[in-house]
């Protein structure tokens, strides 16, 4: 792991266990409803203020809490247009998924390129600690996966265009001879 990724996962880390103390509230405003606040903001005194932790300007971690919810969102590296192809399609892979991922959402904040939504009931359910070492594991092997799909589109480029000028010469050879 690089060495200015591991004060970033711990920054998100950190930052994730002070939002994840989470408890069952009730609507305020329907009753015996209990929604995300998160998701739904109506109530401003529920919510908690944004926190956004970038590692530069492409990547970065937004966080929002609130009192029965935490969503996370997640902008992933995309250096050229075949990591933002990769990225897009991979991450819609995923979130056609989402009922496999409880948390995962089926669409990301704009701006971001996948969301999770962690309620109270996840927290009741699951190990706050198991959670956020699963958003910390995704985030470190997203970079990979990633990094694994283009040298395999690349690789496959090589293969393909030799291939291809293998034909291409061929037939220019033969028909050289020919005239």
């Amino acid at each position: 792991m690089t060495a200015t990724l591991r004060p970033y996962l711990n920054a998100v880390r950190a930052t994730l266990q002070a939002a994840l103390c989470l408890e069952n509230f009730s609507s305020q405003v329907v009753e015996r409803h209990n929604k995300p606040e998160v998701e739904v903001r109506s109530s401003k005194e529920l919510l908690l203020q944004p926190v956004i932790i970038s590692r530069n300007e492409k990547e970065k971690v937004l966080i929002e809490g609130s009192i029965n919810s935490v969503r996370v969102s997640i902008a992933v590296k995309q250096a050229d247009e075949i990591e933002k192809i990769l990225c897009h399609k991979f991450m819609r892979f995923m979130m056609m998924r989402a009922e496999n991922f409880f948390i995962l959402r089926r669409k990301p904040v704009e701006g971001y390129d996948i969301s999770f939504l962690i309620t109270n009931f996840h927290t009741e359910q699951m190990y706050k600690h198991k959670l956020v070492d699963f958003v910390i594991h995704f985030m470190e092997e997203i970079d990979k996966e990633i990094s694994e799909m283009k040298l395999s589109v690349n690789a496959r480029a090589r293969i393909v265009a030799e291939e291809f000028l293998k034909n291409v010469s061929g037939t220019l050879y033969v028909k050289l001879v020919f005239i």
